[in-house]
């Protein structure tokens, strides 16, 4: 059926399914009475879509927030840069309370202190580098510059100088040619050098290894000339220059020929046997002994055999010789002989070194130093022993005490501490500018243990320590007289108070199966050993804190834990 106009009518079921959902009839004159669960009711008012985006966020700001318009253009900033927010009023609650301390370091001051302090201190607070030693407009190539401190360095290790000089002597070598962001690193036998030209370019590093040691001076002070020069503003030397002097340090021959080092040898161990007692034939047998060792040693040098059977061979022909002395049954002491030539091999250059290394803070190139003289004392003990023992075997009888017997007498002993600091100034290879002063410093050492010991009835190792403070307070003065290493100065004039007597003794009661009383006397050189590096270091210590001998500041040291 249909209505008027031709429709169908709907049924029941048709009607109740476009019903609205408010309940009431869809107009019949609506374009479509279609409705869905997702149509808006009637009687809510829906605001009406606007132009923007209604899209948001978690991010975006709630409305009513005022917040400050961004700058029109900013530039792009890094890590580096200064914030926005930095005020320079806040700046100063950052400052210490003390104050921001001034380093000035006076021209004056020699170049040692000056590159200790500004190596102690940190890389942000060392001062500005002072005038740079250039060869062209763009200045040296870094690689070159660091080759060459490490050459100098080398040559300072080899030589006997403690870890902290070199460290010193290669950062002013960078330092003289605009290097100033350098870190040297000295072992007992590496060096390295590392430069980094700023924050964020990559460093350069480069390192030398020392495979072979010789105790020269001569060389020595040619090389702190050097790098004296090149610290000074005034005097300007190129990086062609400065590798054309140290060519010519290295190719210099020895100051003094071979045999008269083996004269000095002889004159170390006979003018030796004289301070603990002996007379003219032991000064003789004594020097015999002596140059033997020492010709030995060199035709075991010449065969590429280690050191440590260099000194045990070297050991060998003062023992014998004392030894054949006792069984001959002639009028003459022979511990003397032997304990004079224990003084010519003993490594008190090695020793000083190692102590001042650990001193200084530099433990693992100290332990190294110690453990090569444990090695050459060892060397020095086997080849003692092995003679002693035979000659006990034999019927040598040995008196422990026979060299120390009889008075002190004052006016050889010192002659022969004079004696005995000049053969080991010849030994080392000085200058002979130098040797004078060196053996009136050795002979100074002589008469204040003297006077310590048999005068006033002190302790050997108490004297032992003063002597020796006095050798290095002495010692440090003249090299800062003369802006060179102290070494020179210092090594030879604790020739005569080297334990050789005690060293010898400690051996003899081994040999005769005393082993308590032996290993009581090696105690004691072992303690004389140490007062002597020790007072060599205090004294050269006292000299840069209380004397200020061209210094206008303290040089810092590293701060120390207390226990935690």
């Amino acid at each position: 059926m249909t209505d008027a106009e031709g429709r169908k009518p709907q049924s029941d079921e048709a009607r109740s399914a476009f019903v609205h959902p408010s309940g009431l009839m869809a107009p019949a004159d609506s374009e479509s009475s279609t409705t869905s669960e997702f149509a808006v009711p009637d009687g809510l008012a829906v605001p009406k879509p606007g132009t923007e985006s209604e899209t948001t966020s978690e991010f975006a700001l709630p409305d009513g927030l005022d917040v400050a318009p961004p700058p029109a253009h900013e530039p792009e900033g890094s890590a580096f840069s200064t914030p926005r927010t930095y005020s320079a009023r806040q700046a100063a609650a950052f400052t210490p309370p003390t104050g921001v301390p001034l380093v000035r370091l006076t021209k004056d001051v020699p170049w040692q202190d000056r590159m200790r302090t500004m190596l102690r201190m940190p890389v942000t607070e060392r001062p500005a580098p002072e005038p740079v030693q250039r060869h062209d407009e763009s200045g040296p190539a870094v690689p070159r510059v660091l080759d060459l401190s490490l050459r100098i360095g080398e040559l300072l290790l080899a030589g006997g100088e403690g870890a902290e000089d070199v460290e010193a002597a290669m950062f002013a070598v960078c330092r003289a040619y605009g290097l100033d962001r350098c870190e040297p690193n000295v072992t007992f036998t590496l060096l390295a050098v590392s430069y980094q030209p700023s924050l964020v370019d990559d460093p350069v590093t480069a390192s030398r290894t020392v495979r072979r040691r010789s105790p020269d001076y001569t060389r020595l002070a040619a090389v702190y000339q050097l790098v004296d020069d090149l610290s000074d503003d005034e005097t300007h030397v190129s990086l062609e220059e400065a590798y054309r002097r140290l060519a010519e340090i290295r190719r210099n021959r020895h100051p003094y020929p071979g045999w008269a080092l083996t004269a000095a040898s002889g004159l170390l161990a006979g003018s030796a046997s004289v301070l603990v007692g002996g007379g003219l034939l032991v000064f003789v047998a004594a020097a015999v002994g002596a140059m033997l060792g020492d010709r030995l040693a060199w035709l075991c040098a010449g065969r590429g055999l280690p050191e440590f059977y260099q000194f045990t061979v070297a050991a060998t022909p003062p023992a014998a010789i004392g030894v054949a002395l006792t069984l001959a049954h002639a009028d003459v002491k022979a511990s003397a002989v032997i304990t004079g030539g224990l003084f010519a091999l003993l490594p008190g250059r090695a020793l000083v070194a190692g102590v001042q290394d650990g001193l200084t803070g530099f433990y693992i190139t100290a332990s190294a130093r110690l453990l090569e003289v444990l090695y050459f004392f060892v060397g020095i003990v086997i080849g003692v022993l092995t003679v002693l023992y035979f000659g006990v075997q034999l019927g040598a009888n040995l008196v422990p005490d026979a060299a120390l017997v009889g008075d002190p007498q004052p006016v050889l002993q010192i002659a022969a501490s004079l004696g005995l600091s000049l053969a080991f100034a010849v030994l080392l290879q000085q200058e002979r500018s130098t040797v004078l002063v060196v053996t009136l410093n050795g002979g100074v050492a002589w008469v204040v243990y003297g006077a310590m010991h048999y005068t006033g009835d002190i302790s050997p190792v108490a004297s032992t320590a003063v002597a020796a403070g006095v050798v290095g307070l002495f010692g440090q003065l003249l090299a800062r007289y003369r802006f060179a290493s102290a070494l020179p100065y210092t090594t030879a004039a604790i020739g005569p108070l080297l334990p050789g007597s005690a060293t010898y003794f400690g051996l003899l009661g081994i040999a005769q199966n005393e082993v308590d009383s032996g290993l009581t006397s090696l105690t004691k050189a072992v303690a004389l050993a140490m007062a002597i590096a020790i007072g060599v270091n205090l004294g050269s210590e006292i000299s840069r804190l209380f004397l200020r001998i061209g210094s206008a500041e303290k040089r810092r040291a590293a701060k120390r834990t207390r226990g935690f």
